[in-house]
């Protein structure tokens, strides 16, 4: 897999990343790759190239560098805010291009002025990308993690269904397959007779008495996996899963938040006027959304020039909150991409909650722009 030479512009974006109160950080090549399958999302996880070392842990190539800079600052112990900015070769099976590319970015810790950072986010990847291309015409998609399961809460949706849709979000394909779902509900979700017959008559005792002669008669240790006690409350939730109904009202409420595409000056509105229209309580999100299109203005960014349409998510599992992409006005190569993802370092074994939020530049697409007529 041999690494195309590094951009000549790379000296430019240090440049521009130095200039914004950063410290560059690297991180090794070679990662521990359960952070990655846990928790960067079946897209990523799909592409990652794994290897094990004389241990047989499980490592992996750096397939970005969000989650190694995290890590090195929880095992660093270093305080916050801090702005880190990277710049390096990242590795992943792609269908177009080399698997071996350089990525830089800005990750963004520790900033209680969750707005403010999340507008600066977006107006340094602009001002970056502008100066290495200048004179070209940038488009904004932006979408907001938190206000989609504001919406999903608000509808009443037990929990596993909650759960299947926010993880589904930025998924046009699969949140539709759910949807259908959720409108034509399956009767019993295919279980045994006897077990259908136990979870009705709600006798929990007995069925994980059935349970647990069951994997007694047939040798299933349970030192190897779930407890019948456990598996009676899997099926239960597998039982309530298939059994929801979402009724029509609500499903054509989702159906019209998810088509929810405007230009962002406009966006604040439209979600009150939703929110209101369809007599939802959406708490903090949409005020948390207006807090940062407020900043966004402040920063001097062109509204009108950004885009926030409702359904937009990116491949990663680990986003809360703001998602954003750029691109070229008319192009549908990304150029840059980033977001919110305030449960990430808590999860990756940080003491105390730390917000966060951070971009990335895909520097071969950028030379590739920077190449076109």
């Amino acid at each position: 897999m041999p690494l195309t030479d590094m951009p000549e512009f790379a000296g430019t974006i240090l440049q521009e990343f130095g200039s914004r109160g950063t410290t560059r950080v690297d991180t090794p090549v070679i990662q521990p790759a359960a952070p990655f399958l846990d928790m960067a999302g079946e897209d990523l996880r799909r592409r990652i190239f794994l290897t094990e070392n004389e241990r047989g842990d499980s490592l992996c190539l750096r397939p970005e560098f969000t989650i190694p800079v995290c890590l090195r600052h929880i095992e660093t112990a270093t305080g916050t805010p801090k702005r880190y900015a990277y710049l390096g070769e990242v590795f992943r099976q792609r269908r177009e291009g080399s698997n071996e590319f350089y990525q830089a970015g800005i990750e963004d810790l520790g900033d209680p002025a969750v707005a403010a950072a999340d507008a600066r986010a977006i107006a340094d990847a602009q001002a970056v990308l502008a100066r290495l291309l200048p004179g070209r015409r940038l488009s904004v998609t932006l979408g907001d993690q938190g206000v989609f399961e504001a919406v999903v809460h608000a509808l009443g949706l037990p929990a596993g269904w909650r759960k299947r849709l926010i993880h589904a979000f930025g998924d046009a394909d699969h949140i539709e397959q759910l949807l259908l779902k959720l409108a034509s509900p399956q009767n019993g979700s295919g279980l045994e007779p006897q077990v259908a017959t136990l979870l009705a008559s709600g006798d929990e005792r007995a069925l994980i008495a059935h349970i647990d002669k069951t994997m007694q008669e047939t040798g299933y240790s349970t030192n190897a996996s779930r407890s019948p006690t456990e598996i009676a409350q899997r099926l239960k939730e597998k039982l309530t899963l298939a059994e929801t109904r979402l009724d029509g009202a609500a499903l054509l409420l989702l159906r019209e938040f998810l088509s929810l595409e405007l230009p962002l000056s406009e966006a604040s509105a439209a979600l009150s006027g939703f929110a209101d229209a369809a007599g939802l309580r959406l708490g903090d999100a949409v005020s948390r959304f207006d807090e940062r299109v407020a900043a966004l203005a402040n920063l001097g960014v062109d509204l009108e020039g950004v885009v926030y349409r409702a359904a937009f998510g990116r491949p990663l599992d680990y986003y809360t909150g703001l998602v954003f992409e750029i691109a070229m006005e008319g192009q549908s190569a990304i150029l840059a991409g980033g977001g919110r993802f305030d449960r990430l370092l808590t999860l990756l074994g940080a003491e105390t909650h730390i917000p966060a939020v951070g971009f990335s530049l895909w520097l071969d697409r950028i030379e590739t722009a920077r190449s076109a007529p």
